[in-house]
């Protein structure tokens, strides 16, 4: 055990000890990685997907360094559920060192954040746009910040967060660890590390784009308006969670509605929710009041849920990048996992860019109760040879005799 656990890693007794707690016995690959050189002080680009336990890895040392000085950290993360995901998987290491943690997010009572930085949490968790609002209104001072965290550095940048990001960069301490986490890594984010940090170590796992290893994946092309009954019949044929995503808003609502109708525990989170609805609808899919959690890309980040049997593409990402974090949802910490995604014929240029960024071919699928359908303007997709959907009870289409990559 000591060969292939947390042992060796430079981990304090007291932080080694509240691991294994909480029953972690075998460290991931970047938390293998990472701890040692961020436990040193050094600054880390740390490239892994979503799911990989990128949160100990920094977070350990993180609280293990600022035990040995004054001042605190402070970890910026993209989304409300993130920040209080990290929260939450920090406060036991915290807490054993004797240090407060605290989130600053969006959403919510300045008023109760307010009461807890009067506390002096040596760890601030937040959003980078409820943190400038702090900072504006004098309610916290970074200038004792010894250690950054960019969580999700990538969605943070995709969502437009670089100004503020900028503007926090200019009001903590130049002399800092810093440590960087992104699933990719955009030219933005290679800019920030050569301006923002000093001789980085760079970590990298997995290479950017790449998709969770254990995660099978197959594709439908279904034609827009038979989309809702293709997904009826494929939520029969799996009885555990599911994580569907939609391109928008209004479609994420309109999904929802539609499973409630046929009988899905199912409840939607996105922008137009408010906080207390998301924290809801988040806290059901664990608890397993809800079976169906219905998403945008912009709230997915932060939805850390063991155990997610299937993921569901409703509608295809507008980022061929968020297809990987998607299903990276699904799979997670070496687990199996399955994700299924409903195309529309003419989105065969939007599939190739997927597979181009994943660097393998999806497996194309058809259901026995609907026409097999084809990509209209995609010559080398309409040579695809189809076959029977994990759902489609050992059916096969009657033109195909194998199933064959591209």
């Amino acid at each position: 055990m000591q060969n292939n656990g947390f042992y060796g890693l430079s981990i304090a007794p007291a932080l080694l000890e509240k691991v294994e707690r909480l029953g972690f016995s075998v460290p991931t690959p970047i938390q293998r990685k990472a701890i040692p050189v961020a436990i040193e002080g050094k600054d880390i680009m740390g490239i892994a997907q979503t799911g990989t336990g990128k949160t100990l890895a920094f977070g350990i040392p993180m609280v293990q360094r600022l035990a040995q000085r004054k001042g605190r950290g402070l970890v910026l993360v993209p989304t409300r559920e993130l920040a209080l995901q990290v929260r939450d998987a920090l406060i036991p290491f915290a807490q054993a060192l004797g240090m407060g943690v605290t989130a600053l997010i969006g959403g919510e009572s300045m008023m109760p954040q307010l009461s807890s930085l009067r506390k002096n949490p040596r760890i601030i968790i937040a959003t980078p746009g409820r943190l400038i609002d702090h900072i504006e209104r004098r309610n916290v001072r970074l200038d004792d910040t010894h250690i950054l965290v960019l969580d999700e550095a990538d969605r943070m940048f995709d969502m437009g967060f670089a100004p503020q990001i900028e503007r926090i960069l200019k009001v903590i301490p130049k002399d800092r660890q810093t440590m960087l986490f992104s699933a990719t890594m955009p030219a933005e984010i290679v800019k920030v590390a050569s301006v923002h940090m000093r001789l980085p170590v760079r970590t990298e796992i997995a290479p950017p784009g790449t998709a969770a290893e254990k995660v099978s994946q197959e594709i439908f092309v279904v034609k827009k308006e038979m989309k809702g009954a293709l997904l009826g019949e494929l939520l029969k044929q799996y009885t555990g969670t599911v994580l569907l995503f939609t391109r928008t808003k209004r479609g994420a609502h309109k999904v929802t509605q539609l499973l409630k109708t046929t009988g899905n525990a199912a409840a939607e989170i996105h922008s137009d929710r408010s906080l207390g609805q998301r924290k809801e609808a988040l806290n059901g899919f664990k608890s397993g009041k809800y079976r169906i959690l219905v998403a945008t890309d912009i709230a997915a980040r932060g939805i850390d849920v063991t155990g997610i049997e299937l993921v569901i593409n409703y509608d295809l990402p507008d980022d061929p990048g968020n297809y990987v974090h998607r299903i990276g949802r699904t799979g997670r910490a070496g687990q199996k996992g399955h994700a299924i995604a409903l195309a529309t014929p003419d989105q065969g240029r939007d599939v190739r860019n997927i597979e181009k960024l994943i660097k393998t071919s999806i497996a194309l699928s058809a259901h026995p109760k609907f026409p097999a359908g084809r990509f209209s303007a995609a010559p080398a997709a309409q040579a695809r040879v189809q076959r029977p959907s994990r759902a489609g009870g050992g059916w096969r289409a009657p033109h195909s005799k194998s199933h064959k990559s591209r």
